[in-house]
C-alpha cells in the first residue's frame, strides 16, 4: 500500500487579524479593472468601475514585506470618482499623496519645488509596485466579518518612520535647504556640537 508522508510539511500560517494600528512596510499591487478615461488621465486599464454604483477606484493589494506579519496580504480601494460627490475622490487623492510622501521620503510640510515634484505621477503605473509604510485598520467584509486593511500611509514626520523604512532613506524636510534630501540618521541633533553631528 502506498501513502504520502506529510510529517515534513510546514505548519499552517496564522490567519488572525493583524492588530489595528500596526505599522507595516508594504508593496502595492493594483488589480487592473480595465476602465480608462483618457480625459482624466486614467489609462493603462488600472481603474475599476463598479457597474452598479458608477464609482471608480483602484483595487489595491498590499503585501507586508518584513516583520512578524511578513508575506501577509491586505486589500483596500482607493477612490477616484463617485456619482454621489467629491468626498470619495478627495479621500483617494489624500491617500495617494500620503503614499507618495511615505514612499519617497517627503515630509508632509515640505512644499519646496523638489517635494512638490515628487508628489506628481505620470500615471497609475507609478503606484503599482510602490513601497510605503502603512497603518493597519479593520473593516467589515461582505459577510460582516472583520478584515485587515490599509487605509492610511505613515509619513516621515512619524517618530517610527526612520526605523521601519530604513535609516538610509533620504527624507525631504522643510528645513532642508532648497528641498535637498537629507539622509535619515544624519539630520542635526539638537544640543550636539556641529563637529559631532
Amino acid at each position: 500500500m502506498s501513502y504520502f508522508n506529510f510529517n515534513s510539511a510546514a505548519e499552517q500560517s496564522s490567519f488572525d487579524l493583524i492588530p489595528k494600528g500596526s505599522l507595516v512596510r508594504v508593496r502595492t499591487t493594483i488589480k487592473p479593472g480595465g476602465f480608462d478615461d483618457p480625459s482624466l488621465g486614467w489609462t493603462g486599464g488600472y481603474a475599476t468601475r463598479n457597474p452598479n454604483t458608477g464609482s471608480v477606484y483602484l483595487n489595491c493589494g498590499f503585501v507586508v514585506l518584513e516583520g512578524p506579519y511578513a508575506r501577509r496580504k491586505l486589500w483596500s480601494l482607493i477612490g477616484l470618482h463617485s456619482p454621489k460627490g467629491e468626498e470619495w475622490a478627495n479621500m483617494g487623492r489624500t491617500f495617494i499623496k500620503a503614499i507618495l510622501n511615505s514612499a519617497r521620503g517627503i515630509h508632509p510640510d515640505d512644499n519646496n519645488p523638489s517635494a512638490q515634484n515628487a508628489r506628481c505621477i505620470k500615471g497609475f503605473s507609478e503606484l503599482d509596485g510602490i513601497e510605503f509604510l502603512g497603518r493597519v485598520d479593520w473593516e467589515k467584509d461582505l459577510n460582516g466579518k472583520d478584515k485587515s486593511v490599509i487605509k492610511s500611509a505613515v509619513t516621515p514626520d512619524h517618530k517610527d518612520y526612520p526605523a521601519l523604512m530604513g535609516a538610509t532613506r533620504p527624507v525631504l524636510t522643510p528645513a532642508a535647504s532648497h528641498g535637498q534630501a537629507q539622509p535619515l540618521g544624519q539630520q542635526p541633533v539638537p544640543g550636539r556640537p556641529s563637529w559631532a553631528q
